[in-house]
């Protein structure tokens, strides 16, 4: 029996999956197996399946009708056999170490749940680059994701995240609803399990690829954190909402700069300039430091906004999507 099944869900990505399967082909510990849950896509990837399969992995491909990715994943982890179950995003590519990073550590540091950081690896677009370093850079949002500098507990995200059997059969899988890692990685917690941060085990993830795609995925965040906080009221700290306070004080500063002087407006140089500095100095890129500017005012200003439409209409008005049903879910009905 494998250590680690690795379970990813799939909707229409047949060329990310084909990056992905080629990088696990290069694994120099294959002590896994690999489950694909196809759902519902009408661009499968089987054929990139059946390929990496003649050449010597371990996959098995399943087709099943929409459901979304947190019953995806559930779907993959009752045909699972190992003792760890190992979840990335589609469009994530795996270093060659990576299990053999995971598999040394776990020997050394026993854990019942874990996760790594991400990373952009060479071959992505300078946007991809500049988006990668926004996400988990300390002047944005990075400070609430986890890592080496974070302003919270670490939270492992399902682009990067493994748990033990024992968890899953105590806790269960995945529930569908947006940032559902979130939630799985805090009720991991609630139950008493270990849950640790696996530095050097990273994976390459390619995110979006424009910015219009990541001002909607970012504002999704911002909304799913007041779902969280309806999950679990003592969750929602006043680290989750500064992208929000961010926002409040931008319109603030837009207003003193029409009335009164439009030197107001060079706090948003320095910020912006700090952005630019770190991010050229972390990334020895003039493109990607200059492409991190918007990318850092669209995550700030995506999270936050969402964040604020979601406090108005879930918490203050009791209106929103499927508020009772989310508390149900949280006793468990």
């Amino acid at each position: 029996m494998p250590r680690f099944s690795i379970i990813i869900p799939v909707y229409n990505r047949p060329k990310e999956v084909e990056d992905l399967l080629e990088s696990l082909l290069t694994q120099t510990c294959k002590d896994f197996e690999l489950i694909i849950v196809e759902d519902g896509s009408t661009i499968d990837c089987r054929k990139e399946c059946e390929k990496a399969k003649a050449a010597g992995l371990d996959v098995k491909y399943f087709y099943k009708d929409n459901g979304g990715r947190s019953i995806a994943r559930n779907y993959g982890i009752e045909h699972a056999s190992g003792d760890y179950f190992i979840f990335f995003d589609s469009d994530c590519v795996i270093p060659p170490e990576y299990f053999d990073t995971v598999s040394k550590y776990l020997d050394k540091h026993p854990l019942d749940c874990f996760g790594g950081p991400d990373a952009a690896h060479e071959s992505f677009s300078s946007t991809q680059k500049a988006i990668n370093y926004t996400m988990t850079s300390f002047l944005t949002t990075g400070g609430i994701r986890g890592g080496k500098i974070s302003l919270e507990k670490f939270t492992p995200r399902t682009f990067n995240m493994g748990y033990s059997r024992k968890v899953y059969d105590a806790v269960g899988g995945f529930r569908e609803m947006f940032s559902e890692d979130i939630d799985m990685s805090t009720r991991i917690r609630l139950a008493g399990f270990s849950i640790g941060l696996i530095p050097e085990a990273y994976v390459w993830h390619k995110r979006r690829v424009d910015f219009r795609k990541f001002l909607r995925q970012v504002y999704v965040f911002g909304m799913s954190r007041i779902t969280l906080k309806i999950l679990y009221p003592d969750s929602l700290k006043i680290v989750h909402a500064l992208p929000a306070i961010a926002v409040i004080f931008a319109v603030i500063i837009i207003l003193l700069s029409i009335i009164f002087s439009p030197w107001w407006l060079c706090l948003f140089a320095v910020y912006f300039i700090a952005v630019f500095v770190l991010a050229l100095y972390s990334t020895r890129s003039v493109i990607i430091a200059i492409k991190s500017v918007p990318a850092a005012a669209i995550q700030i200003g995506g999270y936050g906004v969402g964040f604020i439409k979601a406090w108005f209409t879930k918490i203050l008005l009791g209106k929103g999507r499927n508020i009772d049903q989310e508390i149900a879910m949280r006793k468990g009905k």
